[in-house]
């Protein structure tokens, strides 16, 4: 049996139930799917928190039948492949869904296996991922008697790209605790130039860094792991160098060169963000980017979400290529314009006013009961919430910031946001 609806949502995270909370929010009576085959929805923001020991795991998780917007059909299934020239998405069990708009939200896939090692590296007990097994990164922490500390990202895009570095910060403290911070050398390996990309944020962050004496490797790609010999491969990035050098009377950390542009650095503890990538049916569908950077990753454009080629398609969320952090928060700003935008469609054909401008955050916890939130929008431009701002410089180390973080942003998440009603 064909099945026909007005809007079809893809994806049951916090892009597909917040869009669908407030198109129902402006009009109850819209006929909406959400194709979404999970039976669980998490708050993934807090597990941060959770590998540092300071938030509970099963907090982060509700049924995902509990935030489904009453008024929309929850089609239980995995879409498969797309059909824009016919409006229809196909399903695994359910054969074949048609629209008139459709709504891209189905989030990004961990990729386990771009990273030579990686898989392999995980299972065992020195190596974790708050990505992947929050409660496992605070075993691993417990379990750190000393040596190298190393915390690294990839080169690929990522969700919440400030989270491989937060967890470090509160490692770092967890091990003033625990009795071990004298024998540690804590690692901060990122393939990026800098800690953060945004001023002042960048300057705190430095300061942070300074007085947590990190070793703060830049231009550093981690490509592969040996879990064995406990070794992580860097590819050195940065150009116009004449080759990878160690100053070896600072090399406490015992790291060796490869070749000329490969460092190894040992480990005695690894937390690292997985490569990431559009999931497997964006990548392969019209419509991803079929070449260059942003290849695989849905192609919209940057101010109105719309896809590039299907005017009735819309992307949202970390599936997309936007030259800005993926975060719920940038969700939060991207989901007003894809629900304005599909209104006036349906109403005059044409898109609103409503444009996105970048705006996405990320609350840097750099300690226990200490965080930084960074607010910004395209080309890295500051942009703080003005009310907050009357308050506190959002720049600096605030332990009101952790409450906001740990108690306050979760109340709005579920009682707010995954009802449409900001």
């Amino acid at each position: 049996m064909k099945q026909h609806y007005q809007v079809v949502i893809i994806g049951g995270g916090t892009g597909g139930i917040m869009t669908a909370a407030q198109l129902l929010n402006h009009d109850s009576s819209m006929k909406i799917a959400v194709i979404e085959p999970a039976e669980s929805h998490f708050y993934q923001p807090a597990w941060t928190l959770v590998g540092a020991g300071a938030y509970e795991m099963q907090k982060t998780e509700r049924k995902m039948s509990s935030v489904m917007p009453s008024g929309v059909t929850w089609i239980k299934d995995y879409a498969t492949t797309f059909e824009p020239e016919n409006n229809a998405v196909n399903t695994r069990e359910n054969g074949s869904v048609s629209y008139d708009y459709l709504i891209v939200s189905p989030g990004l896939q961990m990729d386990l296996d771009g990273i030579e090692g990686l898989r392999e590296a995980l299972q065992t007990e020195s190596v974790c991922s708050n990505y992947i097994d929050p409660e496992k990164t605070y075993r691993v922490l417990q379990n750190f008697k000393g040596g190298n500390a190393l915390f690294t990202q990839p080169a690929t895009p990522i969700k919440c790209g400030g989270a491989p570095q937060k967890i470090m910060y509160l490692a770092e403290e967890y091990f003033k605790k625990s009795g071990v911070r004298d024998q540690t050398e804590v690692i901060f390996a990122t393939p990026g130039s800098v800690i953060f990309g945004v001023q002042p944020f960048k300057q705190t962050l430095e300061e942070v860094i300074r007085r947590k004496r990190v070793h703060l490797k830049t231009f550093y790609s981690p490509y592969k792991i040996d879990p064995v010999k406990k070794e992580v491969y860097f590819k050195y990035t940065k150009q116009d160098e004449g080759g990878c050098v160690i100053n070896e009377d600072e090399n406490v950390i015992r790291e060796h060169i490869e070749g000329e542009m490969t460092f190894v650095v040992p480990y005695d503890m690894l937390h690292l963000a997985p490569p990431q990538s559009a999931p497997d049916f964006v990548k392969q569908s019209p419509f991803a980017h079929q070449e260059g950077p942003s290849k695989g990753w849905m192609d919209v454009d940057k101010f109105t979400l719309q896809h590039s080629h299907y005017k009735n398609v819309f992307g949202l969320g970390d599936v997309c290529a936007l030259p800005t952090a993926k975060t719920g928060a940038a969700i939060r700003k991207q989901a007003p314009v894809v629900v304005d935008n599909i209104l006036e469609m349906m109403k005059d054909n044409k898109l609103s006013d409503s444009v996105y401008e970048g705006y996405s955050s990320c609350p840097l916890v750099t300690g226990y009961g200490k965080m930084v939130l960074a607010e910004f929008k395209y080309d890295n431009v500051r942009d703080s919430d003005p009310l907050l701002s009357k308050f506190m410089d959002t720049s600096k180390e605030k332990w009101a910031l952790w409450v906001l973080k740990k108690h306050g942003l979760p109340y709005l998440y579920w009682n707010r946001m995954m009802k449409g009603r900001m």
